[in-house]
């Protein structure tokens, strides 16, 4: 399994690695008021590849951080709920049985 994993990242690395070789052609990105960046095709698509992951990481980070705040809540409404149980059972334990008097 982990020659298949390796395998596969080889041949990946291949096919962009090639991508690039290929794609080496100057390429102009025009902004707002005039602006504009020119710069290499493959490293145009790179740097809006990576800042497309860095807005979804992002637009994921409050959803991870609220399924990490209730994942807490929840451990600490167990513990709760664990200690509740324990004393109830050493209550129960410790009372005198109505039905043997």
């Amino acid at each position: 399994m982990r020659a298949l994993l390796w395998a596969s990242r080889i041949v990946i690395f291949l096919f962009l690695f090639a991508f690039a070789i290929k794609n080496t052609d100057p390429v102009s990105v025009r902004f707002f008021f005039d602006a504009a960046w020119q710069a290499p095709l493959v490293i145009v698509a790179l740097a809006f590849f990576a800042g497309g992951t860095v807005l979804g990481v992002l637009a994921l980070l409050g959803t991870v951080f609220g399924l990490r705040r209730e994942a807490a809540r929840l451990r600490r409404e167990l513990k709760q709920a664990q200690s509740a149980l324990r004393l109830s059972t050493k209550r129960r334990h410790l009372a005198p049985d109505p039905s043997r008097e």
